[in-house]
């Protein structure tokens, strides 16, 4: 029986996070797990081994074509691309049964695995970014419709902002919804270059980027 998602997780040098995702996905016939390796992680080949339910794919680095890789992998109707350092909320896979014909694809909410006070606000501005401007980040985990993904032709293989470009194509596909689970993500990046600095330096990033600046030059800058 093919399975009813295909959850795609781009990786590099990063099989620490990877396993601690993969031990919040319970095995289950409607699901399998793609770890797509932006290099060559032996550690990753001996988690896929772990689990009937886990296949590993190899590209060379790069978050849209790891995760284009991935999808070429996947046999599911239903495509979620998630970052290794997130972990699936509890029963997360019972409401893509639900969701209705008409929808192509979504997003879950934000939320960031600090009890921080500062975690909170970021988690209320994004939702509230989302709210206003449809507008989630990759670290919501995106899902898709096969067909819907083969359409846009998948991710661009962009070296910044491929999340941002794919989501806005998406919606212009069709409806897009957000499943009303938080995802959390791991707060590290936040807690290593500091609350404020982290928050604003992405929210400077994507005014760049719809001011039209493009992803090579934010990419080299954010270097």
């Amino acid at each position: 029986m093919a399975p009813l998602v295909s959850v795609i997780v781009p990786v590099f040098d990063d099989s620490d996070a990877a396993r601690a995702l993969l031990a919040g996905i319970r095995p289950d016939a409607r699901l399998e797990v793609v770890l797509a390796d932006g290099g060559v992680d032996p550690r990753l080949d001996r988690l896929a081994a772990e689990r009937a339910d886990t296949t590993v794919v190899r590209s060379t680095r790069g978050r849209g074509r790891q995760m284009n890789t991935g999808a070429a992998r996947a046999r599911a109707p239903w495509l979620l691309f998630v970052h290794a350092d997130s972990r699936m909320p509890p029963g997360w896979l019972g409401h893509f049964a639900a969701l209705p014909s008409d929808v192509v694809g979504g997003w879950f909410r934000f939320a960031l695995d600090d009890g921080a006070w500062q975690a909170r606000l970021i988690e209320r501005g994004v939702a509230w970014r989302v709210r206003l401007l449809k507008l989630p980040y990759g670290d919501q985990g995106f899902f898709v419709r096969r067909d819907a993904f083969d359409r846009l032709g998948g991710y661009r293989e962009l070296p910044l902002m491929e999340d941002v470009d794919f989501v806005r194509r998406l919606r212009r596909m069709g409806r897009c919804v957000e499943i009303p689970l938080a995802l959390p993500t791991s707060a590290r990046r936040w807690r290593r270059e500091g609350w404020w600095r982290r928050t604003a330096g992405n929210a400077a990033l994507i005014t760049l980027y719809l001011a039209g600046v493009s992803p090579s030059t934010l990419a080299r800058w954010s270097r």
